[in-house]
């Protein structure tokens, strides 16, 4: 496991809107070039080729080493990368202004993905419809939300590989986000809308 220092760097330097693209293309799509993603991305192959390497000085992607010459094939390291809402250890004011603006980016990475399966969802045969949005109200402590979590992280790491081989099986992002929707403890019970001014 990574040390906090190392993961706070990386929450850094994969705060940027060229970066967490490259990163996510190569966590979905697999292996590339710097012209490939530039390609993928709509960018030029000087600005992907700097961004790599500022992805790998911090261990987030590496160089597979099976390019000739001076094409280069990269390729996500295996370790999740840096969860934009949970960093390891204490978050200084940099740290938490990269993880806010992660998890942002996180977001609308996921509403374009969201969007595009809702618009293009009936090219699909009927089995394939069981995929899509749904929400489960659940009440929990911070504990078992916790132990909730780590739950589907292990059914999920269970189905990662499970369709290998198979031709039958396509690709599908899981996202998870748990989110309380009671008043803060922090900020007390929300106030009643339909009640009277004082």
């Amino acid at each position: 496991m990574s040390s906090p220092g190392v993961r706070h760097s990386a929450l850094r330097v994969l705060a940027h809107p060229l970066r967490s693209r490259v990163l996510a293309e190569l966590r979905v799509h697999g292996r590339a070039t710097a012209t490939e993603l530039a390609g993928a991305l709509d960018t030029h192959t000087s600005a992907t080729s700097y961004h790599l390497r500022r992805l790998e000085e911090v261990g987030l992607v590496h160089d597979t080493g099976t390019g000739t010459g001076r094409r280069r094939i990269w390729e996500a390291r295996a370790e999740p990368a840096p969860r934009p809402d949970a960093s390891e250890g204490p978050q200084d004011e940099d740290d938490a202004s990269a993880a806010q603006w992660l998890a942002l980016d996180y977001l609308e990475h996921f509403g374009e993905r969201a969007r595009g399966w809702v618009e293009h969802r009936a090219q699909w045969p009927a089995p394939w419809q069981v995929a899509g949005l749904e929400d489960h109200l659940v009440q929990v402590s911070a504990e078992q939300l916790t132990a909730l979590r780590a739950e589907l992280v292990e059914v999920l790491e269970r189905y990662r590989r499970v369709g290998q081989g198979n031709p039958a099986a396509k690709r599908v992002v899981v996202y998870t986000c748990a989110l309380p929707i009671d008043a803060s403890p922090r900020t007390g019970p929300r106030p009643d809308p339909g009640a009277a001014s004082p």
